[in-house]
């Protein structure tokens, strides 16, 4: 973006800096009088400084323009950004619980299993001293 408007400026200023050298040119090789010449220079001056103030007011626009869509592209992204903040937020949450879940799923399993073990050993025992007896 910035290489045309670089561009632009560049060929604003080589139409300009051309315009002048030629009505220069011409007005030094043309056959008048100096009064002449002097009221060619100063209206072709007054010509040019109006092109030139039409060429900058033409990029201002260009250049407010330009702003203005960058302006609601950033605003556009603003808010993609706090959709996906949010967005983020809830699957953190939703993994926090899905982690308690299963976390608290794994205690209650060992919880049991452990149980289930102790009677296993208790039920043996009780074998072994019953064997024991008879």
């Amino acid at each position: 973006m910035s290489d045309q408007n670089s561009g632009g400026a560049e060929f604003f200023a080589g139409l300009v800096i051309g315009g002048l050298v030629g009505a220069a040119l011409a007005l030094l090789l043309a056959p008048q009088s100096g009064e002449e010449t002097r009221a060619q220079i100063r209206d072709k001056s007054l010509e040019l400084k109006d092109r030139a103030e039409e060429g900058v007011l033409e990029a201002r626009q260009m250049a407010q323009a330009q702003l203005a869509q960058l302006q609601e592209q950033v605003t556009h992204l603003q808010g993609q950004v706090v959709g996906l903040q949010e967005k983020g937020k809830e699957t953190l949450e939703k993994s926090k619980q899905s982690a308690a879940e299963a976390l608290e799923k794994g205690k209650q399993s060992a919880s049991e299993a452990i149980s289930r073990g102790k009677e296993s050993v208790s039920q043996a025992l009780n074998r072994k001293d019953n064997a024991a007896e008879a």
